[in-house]
């Protein structure tokens, strides 16, 4: 069963409980899926990460705003999609993985930290954040 599939499920389910919070939110990323799709993407990982990324920056500009009720309900909405991408790699898991990629590159500056990246890219897709995969790399070149 795709994601997309096991979202609408879970939608329905959600509208049947009289769960109205949760069945509207599944349904709004239901949404943003079948656009990807129509779009060609079909990247259904990659767009989650994507609207789960727009739910945090809002919850933070929302809070930072004043606005809190809002911002609880942008976290609620991203918390809901991490639910359903596959699961974030530990520290310990991501630090062993960039030494690697790191030895396979002989990088040694971070003038060559696209080198690793590059090695990477497809070794952590949709288990880590972009984010976070440069700044262990960073550490790891500067260390």
């Amino acid at each position: 069963m795709s994601v997309a599939e096991q979202i609408r499920d879970d939608a329905r389910a959600a509208l049947k409980d009289g769960d109205r919070k949760r069945s509207s939110a599944l349904r709004m990323i239901q949404d943003v899926l079948q656009q990807d799709a129509k779009l060609g993407d079909g990247d259904e990982v990659a767009a989650l990460q994507r609207e789960r990324k727009k739910r945090m920056e809002a919850a933070d500009a929302y809070a930072d705003a004043g606005r809190y009720e809002q911002a609880e309900d942008e976290r609620f909405e991203a918390e809901l999609i991490t639910a359903y991408l596959p699961e974030q790699l530990s520290d310990d898991e991501l630090n062993t993985l960039v030494a690697e990629a790191i030895a396979i590159t002989g990088a040694t500056e971070i003038k060559q930290m696209g080198q690793v990246m590059g090695l990477l890219k497809d070794k952590v897709a949709g288990r880590a954040d972009g984010k976070r995969v440069s700044t262990a790399v960073r550490e790891h070149l500067a260390s």
